[in-house]
């Protein structure tokens, strides 16, 4: 992750801003994301809503696991962008 950003806690106030449609939105976007490095949730989905925080469907996260997710999807695309380019490696 970024050194600079910090990871969302579960309890900040700024989740409850959330609705289940900006999550399910974000899913997508983290299988979009993830499907670039190999990486599937395939039964991920909104859970229920619990103290105005919506809960993700992956052993039911807070969506803050989600959104720390993304940030690191995003930072490994970032790296991944930078690297110099590699031929492969089988090729003589």
């Amino acid at each position: 992750m970024n050194p600079d950003r910090r990871p969302i806690r579960p309890t900040d106030p700024r989740v409850r801003a959330y609705t289940e449609a900006q999550i399910t939105t974000l899913l997508a976007e983290l299988h979009e994301r993830g499907r670039k490095f190999g990486i599937v949730w395939p039964s991920s989905g909104t859970d229920r809503t619990i103290d105005g925080r919506v809960l993700v469907r992956f052993g039911t996260a807070p969506s803050t696991t989600l959104l720390n997710l993304l940030n690191l999807l995003l930072d490994a695309e970032r790296t991944a962008d930078q690297a110099p380019e590699r031929g492969d490696p089988w090729a003589s």
